[in-house]
């Protein structure tokens, strides 16, 4: 299970998680995060995961589609090349 740093909100860690996952590319653009998923690997509830992805979608990482889910977001959407 995921070690949580007890300094910074548990949300905060899994969205920088998950970022590092998109720049490293092991998440890759079109990948759907799934907030089950989520919410069993870091061992939260369903609305941690919400505010992470919420921080996430902000950053433009990744995009929710309603009805649809949270896909991570292609470089050429976050303005990177």
């Amino acid at each position: 299970m995921f070690e949580f740093s007890p300094t910074r909100s548990k949300w905060e860690q899994i969205a920088e998680t998950v970022a590092d996952r998109v720049k490293s590319g092991e998440l890759r653009p079109d990948d759907k995060l799934s907030e089950v998923e989520l919410t069993e690997e870091f061992g939260v509830d369903r609305k941690t995961v919400r505010k992470a992805v919420a921080a996430l979608r902000a950053d433009r990482l990744v995009v929710t589609r309603t009805g649809m889910g949270s896909f991570v977001t292609h470089p050429s959407e976050r303005g990177e090349q």
